[in-house]
């Protein structure tokens, strides 16, 4: 019951390594740091907003534009050579304290467009 209620009674979702709901699970992908940067980058087109981006970090903010608006946080990371990860969280800007899963939603959406592209690898 408490996973259905932080799953749609929520405005805040991110992954993790351990996470509650496997959908939530840190992807790992077979790929270099600065191709998984790109493809993540291309996830946003406009009227999305690059907020700040730092390769060197791994790290990219955005301001999404779609359906509902978002404040969304990516973080990518080269564990090993050819083995990166990529995490996400996304925050609703909506009016009221729930947005009903769409955060959510909008995680499983972008690691779906990245699975097309990429091979996902275990991460042990």
């Amino acid at each position: 019951m408490k996973a259905f209620i932080s799953r749609y009674f929520s405005k805040h979702s991110e992954t993790s390594e351990e996470h509650k709901d496997s959908a939530l699970i840190t992807h790992y992908y077979k790929a270099k740091h600065d191709d998984l940067f790109r493809a993540v980058e291309g996830l946003f087109p406009s009227p999305s907003e690059i907020v700040a981006s730092s390769k060197e970090r791994g790290e990219l903010t955005v301001k999404y534009k779609g359906n509902r608006r978002a404040f969304i946080v990516v973080t990518i990371i080269m564990v090993r050579p050819f083995r990166t990860a990529v995490d996400f969280s996304v925050t609703t800007d909506s009016g009221g304290p729930v947005d009903f899963g769409y955060s959510r939603n909008l995680i499983v959406q972008f690691y779906q467009k990245l699975d097309s592209q990429f091979t996902t690898v275990d991460p042990s």
